[in-house]
């Protein structure tokens, strides 16, 4: 029997197309889960970091300090943390940091990360002493939200916390 080319590629993409849902389907099961009910938040602090002299005036940065547990019963891989923060009163982002903090090789059932710290690139500046500077009267507080993603899945939120008025050494 005869087809034409291009029914051929329909048939081809078509059959690829099942193929590729059936896959995401089989390997989607632990994935689709609820992943903040299996990576739980053991540990989290918040504040402002020294990032050294920036154009001649020191830079505070907003930082959170977070821990991981895998509380499911089965390693988990691949998992990414992103961290969006906002000044109190704004709904614009104001900074982030994004990192990987499980790759391939897995976090084992029971297991908890190395501490994880988001820290923003942008901040404030100021010719005043660090300490000096959280107590200003223009220094806007802010708050950071935490979202996690595990796989190909979507980011989804994992907590939310103000950062604190206080320097934080790492």
């Amino acid at each position: 029997m005869h087809m034409p080319r291009n029914v051929w590629a329909i048939l081809v993409a078509s059959l690829l197309t099942i193929i590729s849902g059936a896959g995401a389907t089989a390997c989607g099961s632990r994935a689709a889960q609820d992943i903040t009910k299996v990576l739980v938040v053991t540990d989290a602090k918040t504040g402002w970091y020294d990032a050294g002299v920036e154009n001649g005036m020191n830079k505070l940065v907003p930082t959170v300090v977070l821990t991981l547990k895998n509380a499911g019963n089965e390693p988990i891989s691949n998992v990414q943390v992103n961290a969006v923060i906002r000044r109190k009163g704004e709904t614009e982002e104001w900074g982030g940091a994004y990192v990987k903090v499980v790759g391939a090789n897995g976090l084992p059932a029971g297991a908890s990360t190395k501490p994880i710290v988001l820290r923003s690139n942008l901040g404030y500046t100021s010719i005043e002493a660090r300490a000096q500077m959280l107590k200003h009267t223009q220094f806007v507080d802010a708050q950071v939200q935490v979202f996690v993603k595990h796989g190909g899945e979507q980011y989804v939120k994992l907590g939310e916390w103000p950062v604190a008025r206080e320097l934080l050494t790492q």
